[in-house]
């Protein structure tokens, strides 16, 4: 069997002329916003990638298909479906075969976007370690994901609310390159340094899609991190964010909240906390890593033709 994949006619004759594509997750669109932010952000990322010379691939499940790009009323049905799946590796083939609707995150998006022959994906942040893993083994799919599937991944380093030193320790175990762009300290979402060394830097988007290359010419599995900080006029400065995260992580620990309910709630809560702050940073950051994904994937044409 073949995967069920369709195309929006957009990303097909992008794939035809050989342009470069840029895979997006869907997650953000159901779970990370309210209608008709959500839209809207979801619409300002895609036209950003447009503007940087490549082309937007939204991914979803819906109807049983993988959606490889939405055409735009398909991108606002997704916008205010209200019981979307949260789809990781574990639950793709499920979401696939109930014909239900289902949103990507980080792993689930990489696996779509590398059957689609996507090289890059732009992201807000990664999952990783969750804090007080060592008891609840709470580590995010995306992690092994980075490590066997190879796409590029744009995001502002991890999520803030998770425990980064692990993290970083658990992409290393596995053989992932973590690459700062930029900078020699690897970013922590809301903020630019998160008091880590990153452990690769690259300076240009040229290199970056040099090494995915090199990767697959080595018959290395896996795809690479790149650690885009979030741009300064945005930051929400580490010793701003950090006693809130505290905070929320205490609340949620208070409240028994856990699992994959334990983000949704940390999120919410740091945007209370930071009258909205939080979220203007998020969709920020997301439109950089975009900016950042599109030079990468047309680099990375332009390696391959030379």
């Amino acid at each position: 069997m073949t995967a069920p994949l369709t195309f929006a006619a957009e990303v097909a004759d992008a794939k035809a002329q050989n342009r470069p594509i840029v895979a997006l997750e869907s997650t953000i669109i159901t779970h990370g916003m309210p209608y008709p932010q959500n839209l809207e952000t979801a619409q300002a990322v895609e036209a950003e990638i447009r503007k940087a010379g490549a082309v937007p691939a939204t991914i979803a499940v819906m109807g049983g298909k993988i959606h490889i790009g939405l055409e735009p009323e398909e991108l606002k049905a997704l916008a205010q479906t209200k019981d979307a799946m949260k789809v990781s590796r574990a639950d793709l083939a499920v979401c696939l075969a109930k014909g239900a609707t289902g949103a990507t995150t980080v792993a689930a998006t990489m696996i779509c976007a590398n059957l689609a022959g996507i090289d890059v994906f732009a992201t807000g942040g990664i999952g990783g370690v969750h804090r007080g893993a060592e008891d609840s083994f709470d580590i995010s799919a995306d992690l092994l994901e980075l490590a066997q599937t190879p796409v590029s991944v744009v995001a502002a380093g991890a999520k803030a609310i998770l425990d980064l030193p692990k993290t970083l320790e658990v992409l290393e175990t596995h053989g992932v390159p973590v690459i700062a762009y930029g900078q020699d300290a690897f970013p922590a979402f809301w903020s630019r340094n998160s008091g880590l060394p990153a452990p690769l830097r690259a300076d240009n988007a040229a290199e970056i899609a040099k090494s995915q290359l090199a990767r697959a010419s080595l018959g290395l599995p896996g795809g690479q991190l790149i650690a885009n900080p979030i741009p300064e006029e945005a930051e929400i400065a580490r010793e701003e964010i950090v006693p809130v995260i505290e905070q929320a992580l205490q609340e949620a620990e208070a409240q028994g909240i856990a699992a994959k309910a334990v983000t949704p709630f940390l999120l919410s809560r740091i945007f209370e906390l930071t009258e909205g702050r939080s979220l203007e940073a998020n969709i920020a950051l997301v439109l950089n890593n975009a900016r950042l994904a599109a030079a990468i994937a047309g680099e990375i044409i332009t390696a391959r033709g030379a």
